[in-house]
């Protein structure tokens, strides 16, 4: 029963009743990333006459957060890409960085050591600032 108010009251957890119903109607499963996303297209890669190419959309694994999609998937769900990461059999390069969500405003968010939230004290003022004044 929990779930069932969630989906009708919720649209940052998973889907939505609506987005559920759209998707078995209208949407055909494309893949799934190493988070559990799973993605979707038009039936049979149908050209949408308002939009004038296919409607791509995720269903998130849990908390709807767009940095959660890996950079494969990025590329096909903006339109780079024509063809999705699982018929490329997509490979990352041994340069790229393995994907990271996104840590702004939770505990785990980068905190130069100059910022008033970072632990520790602030750094004293070096003396190298001079204010302005007007007129000078």
């Amino acid at each position: 029963m929990k779930q069932f108010f969630l989906k009708i009251f919720t649209w940052w957890n998973s889907q939505t009743f609506g987005t559920q119903v759209w998707t078995a109607l209208y949407g055909e499963f494309v893949g799934e990333d190493e988070n559990g996303n799973r993605y979707y297209r038009t039936k049979g890669g149908k050209i949408d006459p308002t939009l004038g190419f296919e409607r791509r959309w995720v269903i998130y694994n849990g908390y709807a957060e767009a940095s959660t999609i890996t950079a494969d998937w990025h590329g096909w769900m903006h339109h780079t890409v024509d063809v999705p990461p699982t018929e490329l059999n997509y490979k990352p390069r041994e340069w790229e960085k393995p994907h990271r969500a996104n840590l702004t405003g939770t505990a785990g968010a980068y905190r130069p050591s100059g910022s008033m939230l970072a632990s520790g004290r602030r750094p004293k003022a070096t003396g190298d600032y001079q204010a302005w004044t007007p007129g000078q």
